[in-house]
């Protein structure tokens, strides 16, 4: 089997899958967690056997190796044998990534350079790239950026009314987020109902969250800005805000630019307003009775509504509504609460489909207008297709 090597890494983690990109079988999978600290952990997944063990790991590089030797360990043939390329996700792309790039040490010190638009994100990135490149030599290693997707959205929709001159000095436009997400949910959705014009709302509803509006194969719009905290309410980020809030915040509560920083992404969003970012947890808290988290999921179904009810003026009318990530693929009930009222759109949700699917499918009566469904995202096949593609070329 020919493989690609997906890697996603984290400051403090690496994330990895070896599948086959033509078939999308996953040979080996794992998670390397606490790296740097004095115990770490990977949980490892060949052949339907997860295999947990706490070890140290110095750094990426060291992460690779384990993961190579967990491989090897409990398959031979699932190590660097047959392995095509290394793909990375790449949260900030910025003008430089806007397809899949072939890394090279060129493009290693350009990207060195975006770090401010992304710096919880791209030093990691870059930390997982330049450890896969110590491990693995010559093989072939490609960047896929989650901005890449809503690279060339149309002018008006990527301009903010800021100072021109500033906002060119800067980079400042809206990049968009989740991109790799949005665009293998658009691309498989199109690929089942078999038009290549459908007029599409995707819902990545994770911890992070956002909404595209897709038509054709072209990305019109995206909730996420020049950073992902823009956008959709989520776990811990409070998407839109009115920015006059953080002006009023330094003035009257003395707050310097990282506590802002701090309370915008890491304590709002459902965490600010029921103290867990974990939906599941809101949930039940609200079945109990908690007016808080009552009023969160108010707050949270309402934002998405406001995006789909703006996208579909902006495409002219919707064909698909699709949900992705945690929330959108697990939760009948926010799928429920997020279509409630949307006949006017042509969406007639069925609640036997809504409550009973698994995996990807319609969940909207038949005939329905307009139809909604649910697609289990898989950004690391897109990667590893994407990659293959500059490989071959």
């Amino acid at each position: 089997m020919s493989t690609v090597l997906v890697i996603n890494a984290g400051s403090s983690s690496l994330k990895y899958q070896l599948l086959d990109p033509h078939s999308g079988t996953v040979a080996a999978k794992g998670l390397v967690e606490r790296i740097g600290e004095p115990t770490g952990h990977v949980s490892h997944t060949v052949a339907g056997v997860e295999h947990d063990r706490d070890l140290t790991v110095a750094d990426h590089a060291e992460a690779l190796r384990t993961a190579l030797a967990l491989c090897k360990e409990h398959g031979p043939d699932l190590g660097t044998a047959g392995m095509l390329a290394v793909g990375h996700r790449l949260v900030m792309g910025g003008a430089l990534v806007t397809g899949p790039t072939l890394v090279t040490d060129t493009l290693l010190s350009q990207l060195d350079e975006l770090t401010p638009l992304a710096p919880l994100h791209n030093p990691a990135n870059l930390t997982g790239i330049n450890g896969a490149r110590q491990v693995f030599g010559d093989l072939p290693q490609v960047v896929v950026a989650d901005t890449a997707f809503f690279h060339d959205l149309p002018t008006a929709a990527r301009t903010y009314a800021l100072d021109r001159e500033l906002a060119e000095r800067h980079g400042i436009r809206r990049y968009g987020f989740h991109g790799t997400s949005h665009d293998y949910v658009s691309t498989l959705v199109r690929e089942r109902v078999g038009r290549d014009d459908l007029r599409q709302v995707v819902l990545h509803l994770g911890n992070g969250c956002s909404a595209s509006a897709v038509v054709g194969t072209r990305p019109v719009e995206t909730s996420m800005g020049l950073t992902p905290l823009e956008g959709l309410v989520m776990g811990t980020r409070t998407g839109d805000l009115d920015p006059a809030i953080l002006f009023h915040l330094a003035r009257v509560a003395g707050m310097s630019i990282d506590e802002l920083d701090s309370l915008c992404n890491k304590r709002s969003g459902l965490l600010g307003l029921t103290g867990s970012n974990d939906m599941r947890t809101v949930l039940a808290a609200m079945a109990e009775g908690d007016r808080a988290a009552d009023l969160a999921v108010e707050v949270y179904v309402h934002r998405i509504r406001k995006y789909i009810g703006a996208y579909a003026a902006t495409m002219g009318g919707i064909d698909v509504l699709t949900f992705t990530a945690g929330v959108g693929e697990n939760s009948p009930f926010v799928r429920e609460k997020v279509c409630a009222g949307l006949e006017f759109l042509g969406i007639h949700l069925d609640p036997d489909r809504n409550a009973g699917i698994t995996g990807e499918g319609p969940i909207t009566t038949d005939g329905s207008p307009a139809e909604a469904w649910v697609v289990p995202t898989n950004e690391e096949l897109m990667i590893a297709r994407q990659t293959l593609q500059v490989v071959d070329a």
